[in-house]
């Protein structure tokens, strides 16, 4: 699948900083030390698995060296006290920080358009032809799969709360991986609901988002939600039964991870198609393809909004201007203002359209009135949808300590769950096309639709993997998502080897 990407050195001395107004570029910081690599001026060489390589890192996660603003108004210039448990894991590992990339404010929406007034927008670079109009990088890990797709950095770090690292990359035409919840520590990550957040990696193949998945994927004790090394080894030693007792005898062992003869995959009723020429090639790898019905699926995304909206509006009203805000804020401090009209204030001012509407739909929806009638029925659609998925897999829930009733015999079960990343291709960004672009473009409640297919994972909180699968009509990248069982990141990777060996192969 050929993505239109510049060269690193070239891409390197063109990545302009925030205060830029006229570059589209999906960075709101660039780290000079990298700029100064790519000039061939001399760097101290740095040690461990991961040294040389350039990662880049969205804008909500902490690193002390550059200011992380969340794209918003309200945190401009704010500069956190320590680096995320993800960064330092890197860091630590010889990996260069290249810079962080822009997103929707907070994390809040799907094309990373909700920016503020001082930044660039973010441009798809996977463009067919280089005379196509603009657009969209998916959201709001936007700049983070731009980054990787445009060829300045290795490997980026996202956030993925209902698809925000997934659909970027099937825009992109990258790999993008949702880990399970909990198996990457949140601390440092600025929170948007914190029941759904997961830091999330983009690359250009499945082997390189492995590598980098490995190295900060482990226990951490500043994260309460981050499990811990029984959980992982429990989950560690489900996966080695199952891949023992389950799939078929390896015929080469040097292809052990492209093995899946004996894979159980299901292709959910209601969705879109998935490419049938990929179907048949997993089925002649020796995979079984079946049918398989997930009846709480259509209702995921009003549950999703239901309940990140509301944790939202929990999380974000720390922000007020008390404890966080701009230096021109503090320097413009009026004492004739009363707190309540300070803080009414710095949140107007601060916060974009979509942030507001948000906090406003998760105000109302946690209000006494609307609590049982909406909130809570979210949380049982939430339920039902978990249930959904566990009555599907053959594979045990590692954290889960009974049956659920009426679950699907072993022998019937899935191992994978596998269908369209997105609705569409990358829409355009371009507020006024032309006719013959019109359909391409995404405007109001569309953008919410947009998640329709990654939300229920999210939900789940389970691993999902976004790996490209060709081109659309239009010429666009199109992504294939691959979700299994809790703690299963294994069996995810070892699919999406196979299917990228399918997506270059043709």
């Amino acid at each position: 699948m050929r993505v239109t990407c510049r060269h690193l050195e070239a891409a390197a001395t063109s990545l302009k900083p925030r205060t830029s107004t006229t570059h589209p570029t999906p960075y709101s910081w660039v780290n000079p030390v990298t700029v100064a690599s790519s000039a061939g001026l001399p760097l101290i060489p740095g040690s461990g698995p991961l040294a040389g390589r350039t990662i880049a890192i969205k804008d909500n996660i902490s690193y002390t060296s550059a200011p992380s603003s969340c794209s918003s108004s309200i945190l401009r210039d704010y500069n956190p006290p320590y680096d995320a448990t993800c960064v330092k894991s890197l860091v630590r590992a010889g990996a260069r920080i290249a810079g962080q990339t822009k997103m929707d404010e907070f994390g809040m929406g799907s094309l990373t358009t909700h920016l503020p007034s001082h930044c660039t927008p973010v441009h798809n670079p996977a463009s067919p032809t280089e005379d196509e109009p603009p657009r969209s990088a998916g959201g709001s890990s936007g700049g983070s799969a731009a980054a990787v797709a445009e060829g300045s950095v290795w490997v980026a770090l996202g956030t993925d709360t209902g698809g925000s690292v997934r659909l970027p990359a099937s825009y992109c035409g990258v790999v993008g991986l949702k880990p399970s919840y909990g198996m990457i520590s949140r601390r440092g990550v600025v929170s948007y609901a914190d029941s759904l957040d997961c830091v999330g990696i983009l690359a250009r193949d499945v082997g390189s988002v492995q590598g980098v998945f490995d190295i900060i994927s482990h226990p951490d004790e500043g994260d309460m939600t981050c499990v811990s090394s029984s959980a992982r080894a429990k989950a560690s030693s489900i996966l080695s039964d199952h891949l023992a007792s389950s799939l078929s005898p390896l015929v080469h062992p040097s292809e052990t991870e492209r093995e899946i003869a004996g894979l159980r995959i299901g292709i959910p009723e209601n969705t879109l198609d998935s490419p049938p020429e990929l179907l048949s090639y997993l089925q002649s790898k020796g995979a079984i393809v079946q049918r398989v019905s997930i009846p709480s699926l259509q209702l995921a995304l009003p549950a999703y909004y239901v309940l990140a909206s509301a944790e939202a509006s929990s999380n974000l009203g720390r922000f007020g201007g008390g404890w966080y805000g701009s230096p021109f804020e503090r320097d413009a401090r009026n004492d004739t203002e009363s707190g309540v009209e300070r803080r009414r204030r710095i949140r107007t001012e601060g916060f974009g359209a979509e942030v507001k509407k948000r906090i406003l739909a998760g105000t109302y929806a946690l209000s006494a009135d609307e609590f049982n009638n909406t909130y809570l029925k979210a949380l049982q659609l939430r339920r039902l949808l978990r249930r959904d998925y566990q009555t599907l897999f053959r594979i045990p829930h590692p954290l889960q300590t009974s049956q659920l009733p009426n679950t699907t015999p072993k022998s019937e079960g899935v191992d994978i769950i596998l269908h369209p990343t997105a609705i569409c291709t990358a829409p355009l960004l371009d507020s006024s096309p032309s006719d013959e672009h019109k359909k391409h473009t995404v405007k109001g409640s569309e953008e919410y639709a947009q998640d329709l297919l990654t939300v229920p994972a999210s939900l789940a909180g389970l691993p999902a993997m976004s790996v490209p699968a060709g081109r659309g009509e239009d010429g666009w990248p199109v992504g294939i998502s691959v979700t299994s069982q809790w703690g299963m990141e294994g069996l995810v990777f070892r699919l999406g080897k196979v299917i990228e060996g399918w997506t270059k192969g043709t």
